[in-house]
């Protein structure tokens, strides 16, 4: 039997098991069909984030950011495309600490943008301050979690 994954449907928030194997070939959750595996930033509110911090068995990196923060819309589009260059190894995903503060204070965030990299309930890494595609790609392999 192959390797299955337990994600969480970032849209719905709905728990899937998809065949690891089975990864590249966009995964759509079973509830409300929206992709599982994209290799795009899906936008999450609390309860979505908990549920796939707690969950997901692929690496979850996620930034947390603010719409004031000049350093997190810079690295936006650089988050983008690491998303895109992981894609079927690791979800990529944000949350705004300004709309869900009560994150930013259970974490101890400090400061933005933070990324936090959880996997199998556990977090694995942060790395703080605006960086380039390359290295948030870098960031996520050298952790060691399977990608």
């Amino acid at each position: 039997m192959a390797a299955t994954a337990k994600l969480i449907c970032t849209a719905c928030g709905q728990g899937n098991r998809i065949p690891l194997d089975r990864s590249g070939d966009n995964p759509k959750c079973g509830v409300c069909g929206a992709g599982l595996i994209t290799g795009k930033v899906a936008e999450l509110d609390v309860q979505t984030h908990d549920k796939a911090t707690r969950t997901d068995e692929l690496p979850l990196l996620v930034d947390y950011w603010a719409p004031w923060c000049g350093p997190c819309r810079m690295m936006a589009p650089e988050f983008a495309k690491a998303a895109q260059s992981l894609s079927g190894r690791a979800r990529f995903a944000k949350i705004n600490t300004e709309d869900h503060p009560q994150i930013s204070q259970r974490l101890g965030i400090r400061g933005i943008p933070l990324l936090i990299l959880w996997h199998k309930g556990r977090e694995v890494a942060r790395l703080a301050g605006a960086r380039p595609a390359a290295e948030i790609a870098r960031f996520v392999q050298e952790a060691q979690v399977g990608v």
